[in-house]
């Protein structure tokens, strides 16, 4: 008798919670369409973020995009990524690379580098997020470059801290291509000491002093753990501000484990630029999960260059 009773009265509760649930449901699909004004809507960046026109020559859907699942089949290899540049209208361009050699790479490695240093340097195949990321990108941007040398500079070290910058190759001479620029960065790991505060601020100057004097479009790579103190960021965020009034798009790739506050910030507003010049790319959640995960990063890193490109065309910052 009391094993019925309580089933009837199981019954009678599942009854009732199956009854709240169709009316919840049913209320939900009866409630407005909430209007893109609502708080909860993307910001302004967000949405362009999807309209980029490389995602519209790749036939990438919102959803898509969103969840970053695009990326993790659809390229196999880099001549790909290279070949949707083409198509998405991108020149040849021009690029300069600024590395980060400030101290807190030592230790933004614990969760994404199995607690290694960022610079740390393994056998002769790229093992540290710096040398695969150069790896990565060099192997999209080569195609598009053209036999345009490459400007590469470190920043953060004992010497330069945060005032200035140094050349990865001691005479200043640009480098030829990726490969050379590699091993450049390899010689320059082994025996730089790191040190700080960090700050991009002098990498940036020197890249407005280049693009002044060619007046050419050109792709500031800066590889950095992003780790700045109030007096960093500021300067750095100053210098982002300048760099719109030439033709440069900047890719700002964070490594390490973050966070990166100060970076996402200008990645999102800045509106007293002219142009949004600016690409944040998080190097380990983009290649998480992903199947050919270099491709996927070169990818993220370039996806917003072709409209900055016409953006500076529109704006009259290239040579005539």
């Amino acid at each position: 008798m009391e094993a019925l009773l309580c089933f009837v009265v199981a019954t009678l509760v599942f009854l009732l919670l199956f009854d709240y649930y169709c009316h919840q449901q049913e209320s939900q699909e009866r409630a407005p369409v909430r209007s893109a004004s609502c708080d909860d809507a993307p910001p302004v960046k967000t949405n362009r973020y999807y309209s980029t026109s490389l995602f519209a020559i790749l036939g990438l859907s919102r959803e898509e995009v969103y969840d970053f699942a695009a990326f993790r089949d659809r390229f196999h290899t880099f001549s790909e990524v290279s070949t949707a540049m083409r198509r998405a209208g991108l020149p040849d361009i021009h690029v300069i690379v600024g590395i980060d050699f400030s101290a807190s790479n030592e230790w933004q490695g614990r969760k994404t580098f199995r607690g290694e240093s960022l610079h740390a340097l393994k056998g002769s195949n790229p093992h540290n997020p710096y040398q695969r990321a150069l790896a990565s990108l060099g192997a999209v941007l080569t195609p598009l470059l053209h036999g345009n040398p490459i400007p590469a500079f470190g920043f953060g070290d004992s010497v330069t801290k945060d005032t200035a910058v140094f050349p990865l190759i001691e005479s200043g001479t640009p480098c030829l291509d990726f490969n050379d620029l590699m091993c450049a960065y390899t010689h320059t790991a082994q025996k730089v000491q790191l040190s700080g505060p960090t700050s991009l601020a002098p990498l940036l100057q020197k890249a407005q002093e280049i693009a002044a004097h060619s007046r050419e479009f050109h792709v500031v790579l800066v590889l950095t753990d992003g780790q700045l103190d109030p007096a960093g960021e500021a300067s750095s965020r100053r210098a982002v501000v300048s760099c719109s009034q030439l033709p440069l798009s900047l890719v700002l790739l964070a490594l390490g484990d973050g966070p990166w506050p100060a970076l996402q910030r200008w990645d999102d507003e800045l509106p007293e630029r002219r142009f949004d010049n600016l690409q944040l790319v998080r190097h380990a959640e983009v290649t998480r999960g992903c199947r050919n995960p270099d491709a996927a990063l070169a990818l993220h890193a370039l996806m917003e260059v072709p409209d900055q490109y016409r953006a500076a065309v529109q704006l009259g910052l290239l040579k005539s």
